[in-house]
């Protein structure tokens, strides 16, 4: 079995892990830095490595720290759906701030509820009741 986990290269994760943690409801599992590995050099000691953040209903993101500027790209949204409207609107308020909408979170014509975001962090979002 196979399972399949948004990686997310960030030029700051621990800021950008918070504001999920904030918008989204969970909590950092564990973070590696490059310093706990052999011979780092001290100016990326601090930076993260790998980090687990679990998120609404036990989904899980990794996040690392970047050395090459963080290109923004359509190319990948993460799509996240609720049992709740109002859980889905509070989620896509929080990752809005900041950010820029795409799409109102308004009910669309095929029945649930759907909006788009850019958080801003440049991620884009999908949130549909």
């Amino acid at each position: 079995m196979a399972q399949l986990n948004p990686y997310i290269m960030s030029e700051d994760s621990r800021s950008q892990a918070e504001f999920y943690k904030q918008a989204l409801g969970g909590e950092i599992v564990s973070i590696l830095t490059f310093g706990e590995m052999p011979d780092t050099p001290e100016a990326i000691k601090d930076k993260v490595m790998h980090m687990v953040l679990t998120v609404a209903g036990g989904n899980t993101l990794f996040l690392s720290d970047s050395f090459e500027s963080v290109n923004v790209s359509r190319n990948i949204s993460l799509a996240i759906s609720y049992d709740s409207e109002s859980e889905a609107r509070e989620t896509f308020t929080k990752l809005g701030e900041g950010g820029d909408i795409k799409s109102a979170f308004i009910l669309q014509p095929w029945g649930a509820y759907y909006g788009e975001v850019v958080d801003k962090f440049g991620v884009t979002w999908m949130i549909t009741k």
